[in-house]
C-alpha cells in the first residue's frame, strides 16, 4: 500500500489552519468530483489524533452532505495514532498505540491502494522526517497565512520532488501531486 500525504494549504506552504482559509462544504463541483476520484483508491484514512477528533466531531454530523465525502469517512477504514485515545467512537476505526513510524512501515506491506493521511501535521512531519512518503497531493488554496506550521518540518533537508500531475479549479484552488524523485544510480567512474 502506498502512504499519501494529502494537504490543505495556502498559497505560502501553511498547512495549519490559524485563519479561515478552509471550509470543507465550500467547494466547486469539479473540486469535489477530483476529492471524491482520489478517495474512490483510498482503503485507509491515516490520523492523528487531534485530526481524528476534528473529523469525527464534525463528519458524522453532517447528514445533508452532498458532497459524498461524509458518506465515505463513515465508510473507510480509519487509524489514528494516539497514545491517549481508548475507545475511538467511530465505527471501522483502529487506535495505533505503538510506534507510529512502524505501524506506516507495516500499512506499506499490506496489500492494497492508498493509505491517505490529511491534516495531522507532526504526523506527517514524522512520516516526511523518516522518508515514509510515497506521494504528496497538495491542494493550495489562494490565501496567504504568513504563520503557522508548514508541510514539511522545519530542518528537513532539502529533497527534489517530480509533479505527477497539476489542475487548476474554478475556486481558485490549485492541485499538485508530486512524488519524491529516486535517487539517480550512481554514474561508473571514467
Amino acid at each position: 500500500m502506498r502512504i499519501i500525504i494529502t494537504q490543505n494549504m495556502t498559497l505560502d506552504g501553511r498547512v495549519e489552519m490559524l485563519d479561515d482559509w478552509f471550509d470543507p462544504q465550500a467547494q466547486d463541483d469539479e473540486l469535489s468530483d477530483e476529492l471524491m476520484r482520489q478517495s474512490a483508491e483510498e482503503d485507509v484514512l491515516l490520523l492523528g489524533r487531534q485530526t481524528f477528533e476534528d473529523f469525527r466531531g464534525y463528519w458524522p454530523l453532517q447528514t445533508d452532505d452532498t458532497t459524498g465525502v461524509a458518506q465515505h469517512l463513515d465508510r473507510v477504514d480509519k487509524r489514528v495514532v494516539s497514545s491517549t485515545l481508548t475507545d475511538p467512537g467511530w465505527h471501522n476505526t483502529q487506535v495505533i498505540t505503538g510506534d507510529p513510524l512502524e505501524a506506516a512501515r507495516a500499512l506499506r506491506d499490506e496489500p492494497g491502494r492508498d493509505a491517505i493521511l490529511t491534516g495531522s501535521i507532526r504526523l506527517a512531519h514524522a512520516l516526511i522526517a523518516a522518508d515514509l512518503v510515497d506521494e504528496y497531493r497538495m491542494f493550495v488554496y489562494p490565501h496567504w497565512q504568513g504563520r503557522g506550521r508548514g508541510l514539511f518540518p522545519d530542518g528537513q533537508p532539502a529533497r527534489r520532488l517530480r509533479l505527477l500531475e497539476s489542475r487548476a479549479f474554478a475556486s481558485g484552488v490549485v492541485f499538485h501531486a508530486c512524488a519524491p524523485f529516486d535517487p539517480p544510480p550512481p554514474r561508473p567512474p571514467l
